[in-house]
């Protein structure tokens, strides 16, 4: 059994030495240790291996050395700037006023800007939120007072309890409850832990999963104003197409009154879709319902418990199993990969699906030599498809389903067209890259694989439909 533990370290000598003896005491093997003193001085992640009894107790020895520390979630660092004339000991009566309240000083900084004023920055150490109030009313009768945004400012300006500070507000803009924050954390500190091994400043990285988090939290509620669309096939069949502001599009084919929808979007946005979904969908909560999954990326099954049948390839229906059985899925398996594809799944809500509900409809290839290769076909009401499996260039299992007779595709991620985003699918998509390093498990197959759909398309003109962004009107002539 495995288990990570974030501790509250006293910064003297011998306190990770305390801890592992404890460990070592239980038969407790340490797995991976996480503390860089330059990002946060107080906490240290410890990963371990042991029993469940074994663990039970060391959670009891960790308790009684004052390693555990349940009440960081109230403590934090507010950076105020203070406008102060340029002359000698204008700071004094600010610096009184912080011994009176009791506060502890983590970060200063001031310097001449050739004006009469100086600005001086101080990081303030805050147990009790009721405190920085009351400071902050009786500091204006000094000085102009400024709170700047601890996460926002161009660099991290004071570190003595980052990690706390950073996953607070996180769960705050996602509204998630305490029982999350904690994996939160362990997987924030695997991110800057991964960066630092790689020589890879954390300030970008981090600063993108705030401003992704911002974006998913501003989209909730009022704010998801996805843009759908009606596209006629024939008299009896139709398809809308919904864009949500963040994550990837839903598709849903409506033919001879039966109903199958194409990928599901983030789960932090399930009660948003369900809205949508009654009013598209008059019936939507007494029929059978059943979706076609074109790859296991998060932002793609998010909704997937709430469907009565999954239809999935082999390679998607393993990464989907796996993930059920806590299991490393597809991209976690990449290293680099891991730390964010876990804190999207946190913010975002998601959970595993019930693997009894996948249904596989197509046998397994065991070399997929091309960068497409047919798998075998899929039929529904009038619409008849030829399905390709791609080699992974965007994710192992990824399908594209063609109707030849209907010049219909739908390409996943493999194809999206870019030029058919709105602002706020832009705005999203440009962090996708800097979270994972490429969206792309191969980018260069990936092109392939998009050279290869082209290809495939025969005479006629074609609706293309991407997993993000409007659909493609393609013409290709005889």
């Amino acid at each position: 059994m495995r288990k990570s533990y974030v501790t509250s370290m006293p910064n003297h000598i011998g306190a990770f030495l305390k801890a592992s003896e404890c460990f070592s005491a239980l038969g407790v093997n340490i797995t991976r240790v996480s503390y860089n003193k330059a990002v946060d001085s107080h906490t240290l992640f410890i990963d371990v291996e042991g029993t469940e009894e074994q663990l039970q107790k060391a959670d009891v020895e960790l308790e009684k050395i004052g390693y555990l520390n349940s009440n960081s979630s109230r403590t934090s660092v507010v950076l105020v700037e203070f406008c102060l004339p340029d002359v000698p000991g204008s700071v004094s009566n600010v610096l009184r006023l912080i011994h009176e309240f009791r506060m502890n000083i983590s970060y200063i900084s001031s310097q001449e800007n050739g004006t009469d004023y100086q600005y001086f920055k101080m990081g303030l150490y805050v147990d009790e939120p009721d405190q920085i109030a009351a400071f902050l009313s009786e500091a204006e009768k000094i000085c102009k007072v400024r709170v700047i945004d601890y996460n926002r400012s161009e660099k991290i300006y004071d570190n003595s309890i980052f990690y706390n500070t950073y996953v607070n507000s996180l769960a705050q803009t996602m509204g998630l409850d305490d029982a999350v924050r904690q994996e939160l954390l362990v997987h924030v500190n695997l991110a800057m832990q991964t960066l630092d091994e790689h020589g890879l400043s954390p300030y970008r990285t981090f600063d993108s999963i705030s401003k992704f988090a911002e974006l998913l939290g501003a989209s909730r509620g009022e704010n998801f104003v996805p843009r759908i669309s009606n596209h006629k096939v024939t008299d009896q069949t139709e398809i809308i197409l919904i864009e949500p502001p963040c994550g990837s599009n839903t598709i849903i084919i409506r033919s001879h009154q039966k109903v199958l929808f194409i990928d599901s979007g983030y789960a932090c946005y399930q009660n948003e879709m369900h809205h949508v979904f009654r009013k598209l969908l008059p019936d939507f909560d007494r029929m059978r319902k059943t979706i076609l999954v074109t790859h296991a990326d998060v932002d793609h099954c998010g909704l997937l418990p709430l469907f009565d049948e999954i239809i999935a390839s082999p390679r998607t229906a393993t990464c989907l199993k796996r993930e059920y059985a806590k299991q490393d899925g597809y991209r976690e398996q990449n290293p680099l990969h891991k730390p964010y594809i876990n804190i999207c799944k946190i913010l975002t809500s998601y959970r595993a699906v019930d693997p009894a509900k996948i249904n596989t409809h197509w046998t397994e290839m065991q070399e997929l030599h091309a960068p497409l290769t047919p798998i075998g076909y899929f039929d529904f009401e009038e619409l008849h498809f030829e399905v390709y499996e791609g080699k992974g260039g965007h994710l192992p299992g990824e399908v594209v389903l063609i109707d030849y007779e209907h010049h219909l595709a739908f390409t996943g991620d493999i194809y999206v067209n870019t030029h058919g985003l709105t602002p706020e699918q832009a705005k999203y998509n440009q962090y996708a890259p800097i979270l994972m390093t490429s969206v792309d498990t191969d980018p260069k197959l990936c092109a392939e694989e998009r050279k290869a759909i082209m290809q495939r398309l025969g005479v006629g003109q074609w609706q293309i439909f991407g997993a993000h962004g409007f659909k493609k009107d393609y013409s290709v002539n005889a």
